[in-house]
């Protein structure tokens, strides 16, 4: 890209890189990422103006940042979440159409305007609320489209939540049903949970990726909440409730089948299972048995070494998961 430079007194091909910049912002020092374009030749600074843009956006996300003020993406990010146009929103507000056209187009909101934003996009109830209170300000088909949306919005962030604490259910339940069991030993159960889950329901158990740490798979989250216990059994005399389990009858009786088969062993058995496995071993190729790694062990791998699992010991039903455990326990000891 070419632009004039004054000094040079012609057209160049100018240079950018990235610096660091400051800006006072309504009485406030403000640092921000910026980008500078300089002529190759006499390296004075350069103006343009698609660089000026740049950083004019940059400072502006800064600043908000700094202040904790609603982005324009994020406002955009509202009006689509619930179905709902500029002009009906702004009337179940009480603002005038013209004050949040002017903040979708980027002006600066003022704190009180931003934090009622930030409420009803982090809170569908507040905003159900909102839609209710001064459903009579809007027409019917704003009103329908809204509340169609925000009952999407709910079933979503329902879904997001029970897949985040789908694995804190598995490990609960193992907890509950095991006499002892090590953290050691919790990671391998649930990384078997997880093979076998998918093998003979189709789906994974919980979205969490495992990864190759020496010690064998590894799911990090699990890990640091009971990593204190040490080489000690989890103490299950913590507060779990059976009720609360967002777990499936079918995923339980998978669950009880590794129990039943691997839950026998002890944690470093159990790592000396996975460390003869392929899921593992693959993903820490070209590392020693004592290099750290947070390599992620891919599902793909998971899934696919317990498929020929199940086809190479013709596993019909969970009980045939003892044929698999047995083996691995009989070449270790062999």
């Amino acid at each position: 890209m070419m632009t004039f430079c004054e000094e040079c007194h012609e057209m160049v091909v100018y240079l950018t890189e990235d610096i660091m910049k400051e800006k006072v912002v309504k009485g406030k020092f403000i640092k921000f990422e910026g980008r500078r374009a300089y002529c190759p030749t006499c390296k004075k600074d350069l103006f343009v103006e698609s660089i000026h843009d740049y950083n004019l956006n940059q400072l502006d996300a800064a600043y908000r940042k700094a202040e904790k003020l609603i982005t324009v993406e994020e406002i955009q990010n509202l009006l689509e979440l619930y179905d709902i146009g500029k002009k009906p929103l702004a009337c179940l507000l009480g603002w005038g159409e013209v004050t949040l056209n002017r903040y979708v187009d980027g002006a600066i909101p003022t704190r009180n305007y931003s934090n009622t934003l930030f409420e009803i996009l982090s809170d569908s109830k507040a905003f159900e609320k909102l839609l209710e209170t001064n459903r009579d300000k809007i027409s019917n088909v704003a009103y329908n489209k809204s509340k169609a949306a925000i009952s999407r919005a709910q079933q979503s962030m329902f879904k997001e939540s029970t897949d985040e604490n789908k694995i804190e259910s598995v490990a609960k339940y193992l907890l509950l049903n095991l006499s002892e069991v090590t953290p050691l030993a919790l990671q391998k159960l649930l990384y078997y949970s997880q093979g076998f889950v998918k093998v003979f329901e189709g789906k994974y158990l919980f979205k969490n990726d495992c990864e190759a740490w020496v010690h064998g798979p590894v799911y990090a989250d699990v890990y640091h909440k009971y990593k204190n216990f040490g080489c000690d059994p989890i103490d299950v005399a913590m507060p779990f409730d059976m009720v609360d389990l967002n777990i499936t009858s079918s995923e339980k009786e998978v669950l009880d089948s590794v129990i039943n088969h691997f839950g026998c062993y002890s944690g470093k058995v159990l790592e000396k299972m996975t460390h003869s496995e392929s899921p593992w071993l693959e993903t820490r190729a070209g590392l020693s048995d004592t290099d750290l790694s947070k390599e992620i062990i891919k599902k793909d791998l998971i899934k696919s070494y317990f498929e020929r699992i199940k086809q190479k010991y013709d596993m019909l039903n969970t009980s045939d998961i003892k044929d698999y455990s047995r083996d691995l326990f009989t070449k270790l000891t062999s």
